[in-house]
């Protein structure tokens, strides 16, 4: 057996790939059946590989998320203006509103149209939602920052802390719910008691997934994730304005149309000013690095698995946008059209799917339920 096919955590970028990948695949498109085909891939490749970390149980609140999504959206489409288009399914009473309201009506007709709109739209943020869920469920946050470059660590830190925020309420919720069937108190009998019984639960969530976030910011600053010196704090600056204006000036240009040299057909001022201010954004970065000091503890190496995956978002994007037909990606509404998946949506689908084999399994132990 392969090395990089033994049992082990995949590169957190890779998943992260993959899942930038399909969000922007789903972007692209309002069919209802490509979007089910998308959500169904990232919940199969979530649920085999993902371990038995707190982050990885984190899955089941982003499914009921874009639940929320496609039921709030369709509502909203039924509440405010759901008449738009010729077939009509039913008529609710509609709310009278005053005359300085213009443009918004309360229920009233409900058409076909209407209902279909509200429906692709929330499908297609719930299916964002489903990708970034995979991937915040199947990637190690603390390995995550640990593999960003040394001057991105403020910023890393920040983003895992915000990042493992919604695990960390669901693993308290778990808690809080386990505690509360062992103690097993009396039935509630009156509304005051089952609304005090919901107090009892929110509260106590809440406080423990932000002591726990708290504690994962501490230990994180106490294990080196911090500045150990000032230095170069002034070229840094400099090369950070230097890059800035570079590119302000090189974008300026490139919208205004300004007249450049050309050597060979390519514009000499505009491919200077660019690379120029991405060097400088480049030294920026290095020496801003440098007075960082940092060590991992097993590293997670990139291997031909972590490749594939990404290869796999990649290809289901490329599919989706440049491949398919703009019919079959986003089918008419009015007049209404079934929506079907072509050949290389289909093609899509199964590269969307292909991480849950291809990828190792997370670790030697049972993974999550």
């Amino acid at each position: 057996m392969l090395r990089s096919a033994l049992p082990r955590p995949l590169h957190p970028f890779a998943w992260w790939g993959y899942a930038i990948g399909l969000a922007v695949a789903a972007s692209s498109t309002t069919n209802p059946l490509l979007l089910a085909g998308l959500i169904g891939a990232a919940i199969v490749v979530a649920m085999s590989r993902r371990g038995s970390n707190p982050w990885a149980k984190s899955f089941a609140l982003y499914l009921w998320l874009a639940v929320f999504i496609v039921v709030l959206r369709v509502g909203f489409r039924i509440l405010f203006g759901g008449g738009d288009g010729p077939t009509i399914l039913l008529t609710l009473p509609e709310m009278p509103l005053p005359s300085w309201v213009r443009g918004i009506r309360l229920l009233g007709p409900v058409s076909l149209e209407a209902v279909l709109a509200g429906l692709y739209d929330g499908l297609r943020l719930a299916t964002i939602v489903v990708c970034i869920g995979a991937a915040n469920s199947l990637a190690n946050p603390k390995k995550l920052l640990a593999s960003l470059p040394a001057a991105l660590y403020e910023l890393g830190t920040i983003m895992v802390v915000a990042v493992s925020a919604l695990p960390q309420l669901g693993e308290s919720l778990q808690r809080v719910v386990r505690a509360r069937r062992l103690r097993r108190g009396s039935a509630a009998r009156s509304r005051r008691d089952r609304l005090r019984a919901v107090e009892t639960i929110i509260v106590p969530v809440l406080s423990d997934a932000l002591e726990r976030s708290l504690a994962l910011a501490a230990s994180m600053d106490v294990r080196g994730y911090g500045r150990s010196g000032s230095g170069g704090r002034r070229r840094t600056l400099a090369l950070g304005l230097g890059a800035i204006g570079l590119l302000t000036v090189w974008a300026f240009r490139f919208l205004a149309g300004s007249p450049d040299v050309r050597l060979a057909g390519v514009p000499i001022v505009s491919v200077a000013l660019a690379a120029a201010g991405l060097g400088c954004g480049v030294a920026a970065l290095r020496v801003a690095g440098r007075s960082v000091r940092r060590t991992q503890y097993r590293p997670i190496r990139w291997r031909w698995p972590e490749t594939l995956t990404v290869l796999c978002g990649a290809t289901a994007v490329l599919l989706v946008t440049a491949v398919a037909e703009p019919t079959v990606v986003f089918p008419a509404i009015s007049p209404f059209a079934w929506p079907s998946l072509t050949g290389p949506l289909l093609l899509a689908l199964a590269a969307a799917v292909l991480p849950a084999t291809l990828t190792p399994p997370p670790s030697m132990s049972k993974v999550a339920p």
